[in-house]
């Protein structure tokens, strides 16, 4: 049966203008014209919010005319043809190497990002398998403690190397092999049929996991792993004035690799005890100090203490009302990696006698009859 022909479509077709389409001059280099449709697919590819389906299928038709050599050059000479682009199913072609695009973008990861994972393939760039996991690890101290450089030792329960085959995961005398299904390469073709077509998209071998090799006879501990789980004691360098919630990155400290691979991190978390005494505000602590009526109005020298757990006196200005502030320079906390400290403030608290004797009665009877 002859193929019936849309000439209504085909009339449109040979009125378009390819390098207008893609806002490129005619001799521009196969380069720019695909980053003139990269950025034009981006802009309206119909998944992503605010697209253009038709404008996505116009861009996409001049794309294939254009980056096609045999293609161009018949364009150029005789303009839209059936053939160029309007007999690929409305100008859409329906078999495109999404991978070339893919790596031209930065990969799977990208361009799903970039249309909002509208392909539905969950795909993702290509990793590093044997890379060990990051692990995060809380740490409480004192606030004392963190006046001074400090190291402190954790224990913790890990995936570590194998001792037996030093992270090899193969027995020891053995090698290891290329992955007969990759061949080495990690990743496995596969080709799959979506409403956009025939796509060949790249994804982790099976076999091997994404390393490309494995163990010609796996070690008896670790079982081709290259890691067993145990025990560790690792030493964390603290500076003075470390922060609440802040994170110190100890490298290469987290899980081992798998086979020798790159190790995770290990990330502590730094917990300040609260203390019975001070409050902390950024580097500055703060102490609420109780006076007496005498005190505030005729002032004094009192002791009063310090985080490094030694008295100090400081003198009560006469006349200090509750909720007064002094200020002790450079009593607080060390600038983290830097040079200095805060401040000591200290808040005051008139106390005000609930039972009196009968001389301080007196007495204050006769301040009374003084204006006091």
């Amino acid at each position: 049966m002859a193929k019936s022909i849309d000439f209504a479509f085909l009339n449109s077709s040979m009125q378009k203008d390819y390098y207008k389409i893609l806002g490129v001059e005619k001799n521009a280099s196969p380069e720019e014209i695909k980053k003139a449709y990269y950025k034009l697919a981006h802009e309206h590819h119909p998944d992503k919010k605010g697209g253009d389906e038709a404008r996505f299928k116009e861009v996409n038709e001049a794309y294939q005319t254009l980056s096609d050599k045999d293609k161009k050059a018949q364009y150029d000479r005789f303009g839209t043809t059936f053939n160029g682009g309007g007999a690929q199913q409305g100008g859409f072609n329906q078999n495109i190497n999404w991978e070339d695009i893919m790596g031209n973008m930065g990969g799977f990861e990208d361009i799903f990002d970039m249309f909002g994972g509208g392909f539905g393939m969950g795909g993702k760039k290509p990793k590093d398998m044997r890379k060990g996991k990051n692990l995060e690890v809380i740490l409480e101290l004192d606030l004392e403690s963190i006046l001074r450089n400090q190291e402190q030792e954790i224990i913790i329960t890990k995936n570590s190397t194998c001792t037996r085959c030093n992270g090899s995961g193969a027995e020891p005398g053995t090698d290891t092999k290329e992955c007969f299904t990759c061949r080495g390469m990690g990743r496995v073709q596969q080709i799959r049929r979506t409403i956009f077509g025939t796509i060949n998209q790249y994804v982790v071998c099976p076999d091997c996991h994404g390393e490309g090799v494995k163990p010609e006879k796996p070690c008896n501990v670790c079982r081709g792993e290259g890691r067993i789980k145990k025990e560790e004691k690792i030493r964390i360098s603290i500076p003075a004035g470390v922060d609440n919630n802040q994170i110190i990155k100890v490298k290469g400290k987290g899980e081992a690799g798998k086979r020798n691979g790159e190790p995770g991190d290990l990330y502590v978390r730094i917990m300040i005890k609260p203390h019975k005494v001070f409050e902390r505000s950024g580097d500055d602590i703060y102490l609420k100090q109780n006076i007496t009526f005498s005190q505030a109005t005729l002032g004094d020298s009192i002791k009063i203490p310090t985080l490094e757990k030694e008295n100090i006196i400081i003198k009560v200005p006469n006349g200090t009302e509750s909720g007064k502030i002094l200020k002790v320079s450079k009593r607080g906390i060390p600038h983290f990696s830097g040079i200095g400290r805060g401040n000591l403030y200290i808040e005051f608290n008139v106390e005000t006698p609930q039972k009196l004797t009968k001389k301080q009665k007196e007495l204050l009877e006769e301040l009374k009859k003084e204006g006091l």
